[in-house]
């Protein structure tokens, strides 16, 4: 069984950094892409940041692109999103999904498997 696994949330401040992880078992996905997307207190899921399979190619939201890098370790088998100068309209829930394809995606149809996500909260 596939199971996507965040970690990494919880309350900070705002102007502050946290580094989300995305962890999968039961297959690696080394050449998928992978996706992070986030649900803000009372509103849709909405995209955030996407990497291909080989880390060649990142795609950001624009409030993001800034602040927010993706990365992904292939030996590790791991997705990681360190977010710097964070602010309140950051918070949220964050999904990590994991793609059909290797190349990255803003689309949410185009990811198969999703984790339960992380909280992040950030204080003013």
């Amino acid at each position: 069984q596939v199971r996507v696994i965040e970690s990494g949330g919880g309350l900070v401040q705002a102007g502050t950094s946290l580094t989300l992880s995305c962890k999968t078992s039961g297959n690696t996905f080394s050449n998928n892409g992978v996706g992070w997307f986030r649900q803000p207190p009372g509103k849709e899921r909405e995209f955030v940041a996407s990497i291909s399979w080989n880390g060649g190619d990142k795609i950001y939201e624009d409030s993001v692109k800034d602040r927010f890098t993706i990365s992904r370790d292939r030996s590790m088998h791991t997705v990681s999103l360190q977010m710097s100068s964070l602010m309140p309209e950051d918070t949220a829930v964050y999904y990590c999904a994991v793609a059909l394809r290797a190349s990255s995606s803003r689309v949410n149809t185009a990811y198969r498997y999703w984790g339960n996500g992380t909280l992040v909260t950030v204080s003013s």
